[in-house]
């Protein structure tokens, strides 16, 4: 009995861990190109009281074994990348990607962090930067006559010159990944590359499978706050079931404590 109690425990651990997966979901709802989490479970080692197919006789053999369960664990939390929607801001800087691939953001350190917020400023200096004012790569300078600036499906950016005439600025690239659910989260609306994630492929957007761009919109959150809330709702239940659990073997242990 004491160790159906410790098995409770593990449940009630990984629905803590879960019901933490389902609060950051629900809180990054309005977050832009924000992936949603999912709490990935497996369950722990087995005691092996009798093998299954071991000999009950000279001629006989178990056909099933027994094995008790120690409980469950959370293994992981998967990221989700399914396309959020498209809201229209009609801000020029603003850019969605609409199928797969993120925008390369240099970081102080001189590595390259991924993301889907397209909700660029202009720097200072013109470059495009993020809302904490780190350079989108490859670089792109706006002149300071530049009177628009239009960003095409694949990637090239150019701009209305305030003394007439086209300018081609440069061009957009995006990065896609074998395993996008091997990206580990920084913050700050970026991913980093790990080895599971596989190498960065850089391409131009609308060629070799990556997405298009959408000038002047950003893609929301593919969170689904009715799903969050059944989740959770679900995650409540279970919880208090592994609670009951732990309550009913107390009454047992007590019982025997009582009589015995």
């Amino acid at each position: 009995m004491d160790a159906s109690m410790w098995v409770a425990k593990t449940g009630l651990d990984a629905q803590q861990t879960r019901m933490n997966v389902i609060s950051n979901n629900l809180a990054n709802v309005n977050t832009t190109g924000y992936k949603r989490d999912r709490a990935v479970f497996e369950d722990m080692l087995y005691q092996n009281i009798r093998q299954a197919g071991g000999q009950t006789d000279a001629n006989a053999q178990a056909p099933t074994g027994l094995m008790l369960g120690t409980g469950v664990r959370v293994v992981a939390t998967e990221k989700l990348h399914a396309q959020g929607n498209m809201v229209t801001t009609q801000n020029p800087l603003d850019m969605a990607i609409a199928g797969d691939g993120y925008f390369q953001i240099a970081q102080s350190d001189g590595t390259i962090a991924y993301s889907r917020d397209g909700g660029f400023k202009l720097s200072a200096t013109g470059q495009l930067v993020t809302s904490s004012g780190a350079l989108l790569q490859p670089a792109i300078t706006i002149p300071p006559n530049a009177s628009s600036v239009t960003f095409g499906r694949d990637g090239t950016v150019s701009v209305e010159l305030s003394t007439g005439g086209q300018q081609v600025l440069g061009q957009i690239q995006l990065a896609r990944f074998v395993n996008p659910s091997g990206l580990q989260s920084m913050g700050q609306n970026l991913l980093k590359e790990t080895p599971a994630s596989g190498a960065p492929q850089v391409l131009r957007p609308s060629v070799g499978g990556a997405g298009s761009l959408v000038q002047g919109s950003l893609e929301a959150s593919n969170v689904n706050v009715v799903e969050e809330m059944v989740s959770m709702i679900e995650t409540q239940r279970a919880y208090e079931i592994n609670s009951k659990a732990i309550s009913a073997v107390d009454g047992m242990l007590r019982f025997i404590n009582d009589h015995l």
